[in-house]
């Protein structure tokens, strides 16, 4: 059996630079995008050759000199305004013009162009090294710039060379796998990707639009101020079961039944003075003709005495059918004026209920009656209420919060004990039939058509 030689101290450098490029190379083949390899070129070349600052410059390969700075060592963003950046991409470009045979070279300030000198004292420290990546098949895809503070050796030179090569096959090689999936569109069969996406467009779907739904009670009895004046209680609370003819609030009647006090005086007055002037016609006949004048002045007392006595009567207001009382807050009424005819309180039928669904101006739809709604309701998002479109406002209106929307009413499909007036949420609306296309683009041509006003 062989006896196992120990490495001297000679070979024991080299041995490591053996064992950091075969790992280096590795890590190359390893790279799964063109970015990662970059940055293995600027930052993982360090275990091999030293410096201190190390550039990967990219080249245009249709042919131009246009190159930009791809990667810096150490830095993770190029900044591309940068005066160092500006000048290296204005050096490499002269530097692929003037040597056309891309081979790697030592710059000093002597070497380099005249027309970069005047930058080279102010972003150089020390020695810089210019290497090209140049593919087998020729291509130059881009170029390392390094520099150091002492000057390179041709044993850096050769490893620098050998992994430049490495560097641009496996770039290449990421660069294609990059451009797969563009090539795999251009080949012939690219057509009928299109044709299966315009026919796609064209499938008839049903046009539908979200928005917001509230249960609102069908046809309710309204209840409103039968008189000018001030709420002096209300007696039913919200909420509240009420028979026909129940009291539902009170007006202050102070003045109103010192009106009919005053209006019943004045008829009596004016019944004593029609009494007198009869009287007094037997005896005098100029007196006579004052009866007619004083009878028609019992009339108009009459009347007013009438229309107080009517005004009292409406202080107390009553329930006009039996129902479910609907209001705000006692505390929202009590002490408040009202004018005659505004709406105070609703009487409904708990178990005849609609939806109103507020469609926005933006989201219209062509709606018939009869149209297909699906409502959710906050208080049970598990579950879905079939309802039909019974009618459509033709005017929007001017919703809270600024929304200009279209009432539209939805009867049940089927009643349910568990819905409560004023329960809120959202409604799908399904319109017409149409093509997928126009349920996608609805929107953006609608925007469009506005901004260009076509």
């Amino acid at each position: 059996m062989a006896a196992t030689t120990e490495p001297t101290a000679q070979q024991i450098p080299t041995l490591i630079h053996l064992a950091a490029l075969t790992h280096l190379e590795g890590q190359v083949r390893a790279a799964k995008t063109v970015q990662e390899l970059q940055f293995l070129a600027v930052n993982e070349t360090r275990r091999l050759v030293p410096y201190q600052q190390a550039f990967l410059l990219i080249f245009d390969t249709s042919g131009a000199a246009a190159c930009r700075v791809g990667t810096a060592s150490s830095v993770a963003v190029v900044e591309r305004e940068a005066p160092l950046i500006l000048w290296l991409e204005q050096v490499a470009q002269a530097l692929r013009q003037e040597h056309p045979g891309d081979e790697p070279m030592a710059l000093t300030e002597e070497t380099c162009t005249a027309s970069c000198r005047e930058g080279w004292r102010d972003h150089v420290q020390g020695y810089v090294f210019w290497c090209p990546l140049k593919h087998p098949d020729e291509t130059v895809l881009g170029a390392w710039w390094f520099e150091r503070e002492f000057p390179w050796q041709e044993n850096d030179v050769a490893i620098v060379h050998r992994l430049a090569g490495s560097y641009a096959y496996a770039w290449k090689a990421l660069s294609r796998k990059t451009r797969s999936w563009s090539a795999t569109i251009k080949k012939p069969y690219a057509w009928l990707i299109g044709a299966a996406l315009v026919a796609a467009l064209c499938v008839p779907v049903r046009v539908s639009t979200v928005a917001p739904v509230k249960v609102m009670a069908k046809d309710p009895a309204i209840v409103s101020a039968p008189m000018d004046g001030v709420i002096a209680e209300v007696v039913v609370p919200p909420n509240t079961m009420v028979l026909q003819d129940r009291i539902l609030f009170r007006y202050e009647d102070t003045n109103i039944r010192n009106q009919f006090q005053v209006a019943d005086k004045q008829l009596a007055v004016a019944r004593a003075e029609h009494a007198q002037a009869v009287q007094a016609g037997f005896a005098d006949p100029q007196r006579k003709a004052d009866a007619p004048i004083k009878d028609a002045e019992v009339s108009l007392k009459e009347t007013e005495r009438e229309y107080a006595q009517e005004m009292l009567e409406q202080i107390d207001v009553r329930a006009p059918q039996t129902g479910l009382l609907l209001y705000t807050d006692k505390a929202d009424w009590v002490g408040k004026p009202v004018s005659v005819g505004e709406r105070i309180m609703e009487i409904a039928d708990p178990q005849r209920l609609e939806l109103r669904i507020d469609l926005p101006v933006s989201d219209s739809l062509m709606l018939k009656d009869g149209a297909e709604v699906v409502a959710f309701f906050d208080a049970l998002p598990l579950e879905s209420f079939a309802a039909t479109v019974s009618r459509a406002s033709y005017h929007a209106e001017v919703l809270p919060g600024d929304v200009l929307a279209y009432r539209v009413m939805a009867e049940l499909a089927a009643a349910d004990p568990r819905l409560r007036i004023g329960w809120q949420g959202s409604a799908k609306v399904y319109g017409e039939r149409g093509p997928l296309a126009f349920l996608l683009f609805r929107r953006p041509v609608t925007a469009l058509r506005q901004l260009l006003g076509v």
